[in-house]
């Protein structure tokens, strides 16, 4: 990947003359089934870039209550767009439902905001790196599409989603006006998202990157890292979800203090609750050489990625039940 980085053919991207950028948008609005794309410095400027382009100040925007754009895009959507978020909590873990969407629909009223937009995240972080089932979504979809309502996917972990489910990125993104992916994480980019749309939207979402700051000029070197990782690092994401697998049972197992939900480990997300603080928690697992973050609601938070082995997801897993029994 540094190699690919290094010998990148490049240009200037505010005047959409990087070849090297232009190659990468075009390769994954194809994999995705989208007209076009844009690429991003990170997700969360192609999720407020999707909210940007679909509302109108003072609209609303539906999204899961342990969503990233609601948690962790630090206000962005009242900030950037005036948009108002109705977060609707999921009772099976982040995933949402119609029947659970249906009563956040505002009435058509001029003291009302209008319901604008459904943003779902696939997979969800906060959840524990749970996959929406495609049938879900499609559900969605018609039901949102049918009453004027628009369709955007955080899909920062939609490769995730993909390896888990067996379904294409197209079988996901057909259902969606709009749809955010990101390079880094379990692809192993340094740098980069892009948001997928129609010619239109991407159009206008250029012009926002542009007065939000976005704007790079030989960002061939970057995007080189992403396409690398677009081409080469999908297909291997079955092996950090094997390891995230082992790390939980381990830990499942032989484990009395340290519980984790299985049936939440679909992908490669492991959220553990322990029964000490999780401050000291962390911090006594850091010196002993195990590195978690700390996750929603009081838990810690481990993920496999390609730089993580098998081996090392073990001695990990062996570490906690030494440590906390």
């Amino acid at each position: 990947m540094r190699k690919a980085m290094a010998e990148a053919e490049v240009g200037d991207d505010v005047f959409s003359e990087d070849p090297t950028v232009l190659k990468l948008e075009e390769e994954v609005a194809a994999l995705l089934g989208k007209e076009a794309a844009l690429y991003t410095p990170s997700g969360c400027m192609a999720n407020q870039l999707a909210l940007a382009i679909h509302s109108i100040e003072g609209d609303e925007v539906i999204v899961e209550a342990d969503s990233h754009i609601f948690n962790y895009e630090t206000t962005a959507a009242s900030f950037l767009s005036r948009v108002q978020l109705n977060p609707v909590k999921a009772r099976d873990r982040g995933i949402l439902s119609t029947e659970e969407i249906k009563p956040a629909i505002r009435e058509k009223a001029y003291y009302m905001p209008v319901t604008r937009l459904i943003a779902l995240e696939n997979t969800h972080n906060r959840a524990g790196g749970t996959v929406y089932p495609l049938e879900r979504v499609k559900e969605i979809s018609i039901f949102a599409h049918l009453n004027g309502i628009l369709m955007h996917l955080d899909g920062a972990r939609l490769w995730n989603a993909c390896a888990y489910s067996g379904k294409s990125p197209k079988d996901y993104a057909q259902n969606f006006d709009t749809v955010s992916v990101c390079f880094s994480k379990g692809l192993g980019a340094p740098v980069g998202s892009a948001i997928t749309g129609s010619q239109e939207n991407i159009a206008k979402a250029r012009r926002y990157r542009k007065i939000w700051g976005g704007g790079m000029r030989q960002a061939g070197i970057i995007a080189a890292g992403a396409l690398f990782a677009l081409r080469n690092n999908r297909e291997r994401l079955v092996e950090d979800h094997i390891k995230a697998r082992r790390f939980a049972e381990i830990i499942h197992e032989s484990s009395k203090n340290a519980r984790i939900d299985l049936d939440r480990v679909q992908t490669n997300i492991v959220l553990l609750q322990f029964e000490t603080p999780l401050d000291a928690t962390l911090a006594r697992l850091k010196d002993a050489g195990v590195l978690l973050s700390a996750g929603a609601n009081g838990l810690a938070r481990a993920i496999t990625h390609l730089d993580v082995t098998m081996q090392d997801c073990e001695q990990a897993a062996m570490t906690i039940v030494k440590l906390f029994g």
